[in-house]
């Protein structure tokens, strides 16, 4: 019985540091979820399509791409085709991830690759360099706090979004890209960080100019990756 308290006291530790790390996230996603909300409302999708599309595609780039081509009347193949090319980061996201929990049973995996957001990534990479082992409880602790939040802002901004004549004046839809710069800049010590981040972030402006948008994310990250296998960082001894 001793042992068994010794480890449901670990276990509840474990996960009240996964949502303890969950808290910056959730503040930071919430004016992204009241946008996204207001915009869904703005473009058509009725309270509980907007919370539903939340709950289940779970992707917050890939969600305003979807909502504002469902506003321009766009064939539904395109609408999968861009949400699949915004979200075709989390296959990165996955082939790193996927080696950090090889010891999880299927199950956990298939739960933890569900909620393999951005920041939930970033996290994850963080402790994991920090030699700390990722355990399904901690994941899980960061993960719910973050999802059920992103569910509620996304709510109330379609519940309160139709106040608002125009959701994009409030400027609040930024908030987010500097966000995801902070994620970025945590990496900075990696090998070739610098060199890797310029050529995504010219090959993603280029081709957000001559091929348009949401291909510009697959093609940016296209060319960082290019780069980094041509450099190679890996020969120095840095983990992937």
């Amino acid at each position: 019985m001793a042992v068994e308290s010794i480890e449901q006291g670990a276990a509840s530790r474990e996960f009240w540091r996964g949502a303890r790390a969950s808290i910056a996230v959730v503040v930071a996603s919430a004016p992204f979820g009241l946008l996204f909300g207001a915009l869904a409302v703005q473009n058509g999708f009725s309270v509980g399509e907007a919370v539903l599309m939340s709950a289940t595609v779970y992707g917050g780039a890939s969600q305003m791409v979807g909502v504002e081509l469902f506003g321009q009347k766009v064939a539904p193949w395109m609408i999968v085709l861009s949400i699949f090319v915004v979200n075709s980061r989390h296959l990165l996201y996955s082939a790193v991830f996927g080696r950090r929990i090889k010891h999880w049973p299927v199950f956990q995996k298939a739960i933890a690759f569900f909620f393999l957001v951005d920041p939930q990534f970033a996290e994850s990479e963080r402790k994991a360099e920090a030699g700390e082992p990722i355990t399904f409880v901690w994941y899980i602790g960061m993960a719910i706090p973050i999802c059920v939040f992103w569910i509620l802002d996304t709510l109330v901004g379609a519940m309160f979004g139709s106040l608002l004549s125009n959701a994009h004046a409030i400027g609040i839809d930024f908030l987010l890209p500097i966000y995801f710069l902070g994620m970025v800049m945590d990496f900075r010590e990696r090998p070739y960080w610098l060199p890797i981040v310029l050529v995504s972030a010219v090959a993603s402006i280029i081709a957000v100019k001559t091929v348009g948008s949401p291909w510009h994310v697959s093609i940016g990250a296209a060319a960082g990756i290019l780069l980094a296998v041509i450099l190679n960082p890996g020969t120095q001894g840095q983990k992937a």
